[in-house]
């Protein structure tokens, strides 16, 4: 069956032109059409790729906690690079599970959820077997800090470590992530309306989740109880923006009918953060995350995402609330 990769048919399985990384233009979003027209000829479900992505992302960390080349030798480096490949796998299927939504129309509640529990599945069970993986293999880290290797130093040392490990995945990975992923699904609210956006609030969400019964309902009112929760967390996050919201409705009622100057005017000022929000996901992350792995020094990767990334994503909020407050000013 002939296939057809161009451009012009990969560009239309975006979100938009504006919210894309170039590295996802080049490599991911071509690789995951790929996917997705494969997909579509078997009758695989959207949800169903998102469940595969989970999966084979969780499946890495199987490979991370022995990729140890200072112990394992070339086992522990072609442990890694196994680690990286499923890694990489998972997010092309990612990619897919979107962009074959887009292309057939299935496009539901449940899958825009599960998409954004996709990162967290992989990524938990990867935190935790690089502290296991730490656990068998500090020997040059005690060698730095003129640490005597023994079996009380051993637990010490690795249960500091599974403390900054859970504030970075809990306190950092998933907040950066999760205002990222709004910021870009309000500028895609502003640049296509509502049909074109996944914006969410807590509000809809609850009344959704208190009108569902339990029976028959129970992993569905699960899902929503997490998603409600998610919703509410963005919200607290973006004070200014949620002003915004009222006050555009408050003048203009239904928000279809915000002026398209207003639209224009709120893309100009949020386009120059989307590159922060890609930096804030996958990609960014993921080169990281495969440099420190590759030169044993896993750990590193929890000092960057708390360091660095929290850093961005303060940065990133104080401007998006900034413009904000100024357009609410000027209603």
């Amino acid at each position: 069956m002939y296939c057809d990769m161009s451009n012009e048919n990969i560009k239309s399985t975006y979100k938009s032109n504006d919210t894309e990384e170039w590295l996802d233009k080049v490599w991911t979003r071509p690789i995951g059409y790929r996917w997705a027209l494969l997909f579509e000829r078997l009758g695989v479900h959207p949800n169903a790729v998102t469940v595969l992505s989970m999966i084979i992302g969780a499946g890495s960390s199987l490979f991370f906690v022995h990729g140890s080349y200072r112990t394992e030798g070339w086992e522990g480096l072609w442990m890694n690079v196994a680690a990286v490949m499923l890694l990489a796998w998972a997010n092309f299927y990612d990619s897919a599970d979107g962009q074959l939504a887009r292309m057939t129309g299935k496009k539901t509640r449940l899958g825009r959820i599960l998409d954004g529990a996709a990162s967290e599945v992989w990524f938990i069970p990867i935190y935790l077997s690089l502290v296991c993986r730490f656990y068998n293999h500090h020997t040059l880290e005690f060698s730095w800090m003129g640490l005597e290797d023994t079996p009380q130093n051993t637990w010490i040392a690795t249960l500091l470590l599974l403390v900054l490990v859970l504030y970075s995945g809990f306190g950092c990975h998933s907040r950066q992530c999760g205002i990222a992923d709004y910021y870009r699904q309000v500028h895609l609210f502003f640049l296509k309306g509502e049909a074109g956006s996944e914006l969410d609030n807590s509000v809809q969400q609850q009344k959704l989740y208190d009108e569902t019964p339990w029976k028959g309902n129970f992993l569905w009112k699960a899902f929503l109880k997490t998603y409600v929760n998610y919703t509410r967390t963005q919200e607290k996050q973006t004070p200014n923006f949620q002003r915004l919201m009222k006050c555009l409705r408050e003048k203009y009622g239904a928000t279809e009918n915000i002026p398209q100057a207003f639209r224009d005017r709120f893309r100009e000022l949020s386009l120059p953060l989307m590159k922060w929000t890609n930096v804030l996901t996958f990609n960014t992350r993921a080169i990281v995350l495969y440099t420190v792995c590759l030169i044993d020094l896993p750990w590193l990767y929890f000092v960057f995402e708390v360091v660095v990334m929290s850093a961005l994503a303060r940065y990133m909020r104080a401007r998006h609330e900034r413009f904000c407050k100024r357009l609410c000013e000027e209603i």
